[in-house]
């Protein structure tokens, strides 16, 4: 039976404790999270929370049972927080379904502060923006490009349209709400 002591009276034998436990850490968030670089990185920020915080233990309860519960709880976070990645690229997805593609003639009138301010976002924004939006290259597509999951790509141009329709509106004011058809916000620009 592992020796519990409470984190707070014996922090450096604690901490030991912990590391000498790290494969029975790591097992059991590999058998909860299915993917061992997942378990990796969640055992990993646990430890870091530790170290630095090594006072969060509650007096009176072993270190390793603490530790398991520590571990339990960002699994259940990390599932929490997949969960809401993969409905923010759901509801994007919905989202292109609906969208119906503007006219050419309309599509010729397009504000052309919108190139302009595309290229003051941050790199991966604009380069998610050029790809999907402009060149038309599928999200899925523009992903394995990129080396990144389809709901990183999904969620990355989401948040790419969002930061860009900021910047319109804080550049073209209400000419951003009722379309650039009379757009003169490029020679303010």
């Amino acid at each position: 039976m592992p020796h519990t002591e409470p984190l707070q009276d014996e922090t450096p034998a604690a901490l030991t404790l912990l590391l000498e436990n790290h494969r029975a850490f790591l097992r059991y968030l590999e058998r909860r999270v299915g993917d061992r670089h997942l378990a990796e990185d969640i055992l990993q920020d646990a430890f870091i929370k530790v170290v630095d915080r090594p006072d969060q233990a509650p007096a009176g309860e072993g270190v390793v049972p603490w530790f398991y519960r520590l571990l339990r709880n960002a699994a259940i976070d990390q599932f929490r927080r997949r969960g809401a990645a993969t409905r923010a690229v759901e509801a994007f997805a919905r989202e292109l379904e609906t969208h119906a593609a503007p006219e050419p003639e309309m599509k010729a009138e397009i504000c052309a502060c919108v190139t302009r301010l595309t290229g003051t976002l941050k790199a991966e924004y604009a380069e998610a923006l050029r790809a999907i939006d402009v060149l038309g290259t599928p999200v899925k597509a523009f992903a394995e490009q990129r080396g990144l999951s389809a709901n990183n790509a999904g969620v990355r141009v989401f948040r790419a349209r969002e930061a860009l329709k900021k910047r319109v509106v804080e550049s073209c004011g209400t000419c951003a709400e009722h379309g650039c058809r009379d757009c003169t916000c490029q020679a303010r620009g």
